[in-house]
């Protein structure tokens, strides 16, 4: 819910404003527009308004190159590594979870809060919309066939005249006093049962043939749809009333292009016969009428009165126009989406050499992801295309680099890493006693790498983060903190990235410096062939986190791997680490 909300506000808050962009156009470029040009740059209202329901990271799914497997055979089932030099490192603390619980249920009522007022106003909304609508039913039933055949002959002309080929049926109410047309699926022109003179009838007729040629009732359904969903955004029901006018106008357009001229005044003047007979009554979700508010009235009735035939020119500006901001609408959606997870949340991957395989047998029920780059291919493994692009809290992996910036600002000299404890008293009896770094990243002490960040300082840790490009960099949760289930997010292949970067000496750090935390991170080493990683524990409201990365290192090759996984009291650090052995040793790595 937390993240649902928070991303759906703030896409909304980016769409209103891609709203407001399209108002000022059509405000601005009015003289360069034609009706049904106004009209039709409304549409771009429906594209901006699905950015908040776009499911996040879902631009990033579409990775040039990347090509999905899944694996043939049998998986093993996960079970705990054969290495002896592991299960020592295990059991001596190397593989265990060092973890405080951090509370969130005071922040978590915002926006379980927000949600819950978005939820109860939809249902309220969606409730609203069917208790007015029940005069739909009423009027259904009153429709009864046209018994006239001059009525009806008119009907069919106008049918031919307009162009309309989809089927379209017509009848008479005694409880409609303005024409109307209603039916989601099949539309039905409903007259009023008294005496229409022939020309306001045939006027009639062409004003909704032209709303059913254009499916304005299926329009003004997802309207009314977007209305229910986004009740608290006043601009979302300014720029849908302006939409409805101008799709009154674009009608009348449409009709007054087949008058002759001097047949324009009598369409305005059964307009206003037919206003005077209209009573209000509640808006409805899929019918339009030839009737509306005053104000609408009024706009409709200068129209016709001013109207000059719309040229070719001002066609092809108004397609032109409706391009463009098409275009630019479209474009920005993918940026505008990951905007609205401001960074947060997802990571936009993009990589040539991609093979997305199904893991999930070793998580044994686990929800997870394991991301796996080989360095001599170039190529990315990856079980679970959404959570491996997923920003989450980085928890003690985190201290890698705190070490490392310590270590490149000189507050940790490589050479000589000890620190005395000062005496305060840690739930971990391990973490009560001095460390060096090896000790200190074995038990993932956190008092050890909290005093170096305090030391260095949120400016320059964001500094270096920064030029890391680690995660999304938000540093708001405090010196201290923003590690553990706090602000500071990254995903499993950022994680991959950055550890084949440290490796590699593609990043800012000296040599010495990532050589000293290769060394503190190393695992095991078998016929040659080494293991280093950190695992990473976060125990949040009730859920637990959990990470595993790390690189196995050869003569001849280097594998990079970052396993996160969540749940309740069985995912943590460990089990990540767990999973992990088990695959590297499924594919022959480690």
């Amino acid at each position: 819910m937390s993240s649902f909300t928070f991303h759906f506000m703030a896409a909304t808050f980016v769409s209103s404003i891609g709203m407001v962009l399209v108002l000022i156009v059509k405000s601005c470029l009015k003289k360069h527009l034609s009706a049904g040009g106004q009209y039709n740059l409304g549409f771009l209202y429906f594209a901006l308004l699905a950015i908040p329901l776009i499911p996040r990271g879902f631009f990033s799914l579409f990775n040039s190159g990347s090509r999905v497997i899944r694996n043939a055979g049998n998986v093993p089932a996960t079970s705990s590594p054969s290495s002896a030099e592991l299960v020592a490192a295990y059991s001596n603390g190397w593989l265990q979870d060092f973890a405080l619980a951090a509370d969130s249920s005071a922040p978590g009522y915002i926006p379980l809060i927000a949600g819950g007022l978005w939820i109860s106003g939809v249902i309220f909304s969606a409730g609203l919309a069917l208790l007015c609508n029940r005069k739909l039913r009423l009027i259904s039933e009153s429709v009864k066939p046209i018994k006239d055949d001059e009525l009806l002959s008119l009907f069919f002309r106008c049918k031919e005249e307009t162009g309309v080929k989809r089927d379209v049926l017509t009848g008479t109410s005694v409880i409609v006093n303005t024409p109307m047309t209603m039916g989601f699926f099949k539309p039905v022109i409903i007259l009023p049962a008294t005496k229409m003179k022939p020309s306001d009838a045939r006027y009639a007729i062409l004003h909704e043939l032209a709303h059913c040629k254009k499916r304005d009732i299926q329009v003004n359904g997802i309207m009314c749809l977007f209305q229910i969903l986004f009740w608290f955004n006043p601009l979302v029901h300014i720029a849908f009333k302006r939409m409805r006018l101008d799709r009154e106008l674009a009608c009348d357009a449409f009709v007054l292009e087949m008058l002759p001229k001097e047949q324009r005044t009598d369409y305005g003047r059964a307009l206003l016969n037919f206003v005077s007979k209209f009573s209000r009554s509640p808006a409805l979700l899929f019918i339009t009428r030839m009737g509306g508010s005053k104000p609408q009235i009024v706009s409709r009735v200068k129209h016709i009165a001013s109207y000059v035939k719309e040229t070719s020119l001002l066609r092809a500006k108004s397609i032109c126009i409706f391009v463009l901001m098409g275009i630019l609408v479209m474009c920005k959606i993918p940026v505008v989406s990951a905007f609205a997870n401001t960074g947060d949340d997802i990571f936009i991957f993009r990589a040539e050499n991609v093979t997305y395989s199904d893991l999930s047998d070793f998580f044994d029920g686990l929800e997870g992801s394991f991301v796996l780059y080989d360095l001599n291919e170039g190529a990315y493994t990856i079980h679970n295309r959404g959570m491996s692009v997923t920003r989450v809290s980085p928890n003690s992996t985190y201290k890698i680099f705190s070490a490392l910036i310590a270590m490149e600002t000189g507050i940790l000299d490589s050479d000589n890493t000890g620190r005395e404890w000062d005496g305060t008293l840690h739930p971990f009896e391990s973490w009560n006693q001095n460390h060096n770094l090896a000790s200190a990243m074995q038990s993932s002490v956190n008092w050890y790498f909290q005093d170096f960040d305090r030391q260095t300082g949120i400016e320059q840790l964001y500094s270096y983060l920064a030029q890391l490009s680690y995660g999304n960099r938000n540093l708001s949760g405090g010196v201290t903190d923003f590690w553990a289930e706090s602000s500071l997010r990254i995903s499993p292949v950022e994680q991959v990235r950055i550890l084949r970067d440290l490796h590699q000496g593609n990043t800012i750090f000296e040599a010495r410096h990532t050589d000293a935390i290769k060394d503190a991170l190393q695992l095991a080493e078998r016929d040659g062939v080494m293991l280093a990683g950190k695992t990473g524990t976060g125990i949040i409201t009730g859920a637990v986190n959990g990470w595993f990365i790390g690189f196995v290192e050869a003569d001849s090759n280097t594998f990079f791997f970052a396993t996160y996984v969540q749940g309740d009291s069985d995912a943590g650090g460990s089990a990540a680490s767990l999973i992990t052995l088990d695959i590297l040793e499924y594919k022959g790595i480690f």
